[in-house]
């Protein structure tokens, strides 16, 4: 149990003391590009599937009656 507590002590200790967290502005700035990330990769991701689907009507279009 000493193990224990002597972990939380130093992760307690370790958060206050050796992390740099970001100001304000670093976290906006952050923030902005996991945004335009996000939906850039979500842009390519509908474009890929609507090539796909094209794709594939075309492809199931040969089968249809």
């Amino acid at each position: 149990m000493n193990k224990v507590a002597t972990y939380f002590r130093e992760s307690y200790r370790e958060l206050l003391e050796k992390v740099t967290w970001p100001n304000w502005t670093q976290l906006q700035q952050s923030t902005i590009i996991v945004l335009v990330a996000t939906l850039l990769i979500t842009l390519i991701v509908w474009v890929m599937d609507l090539i796909a689907s094209g794709v594939l009507k075309f492809i199931y279009s040969f089968f249809s009656k």
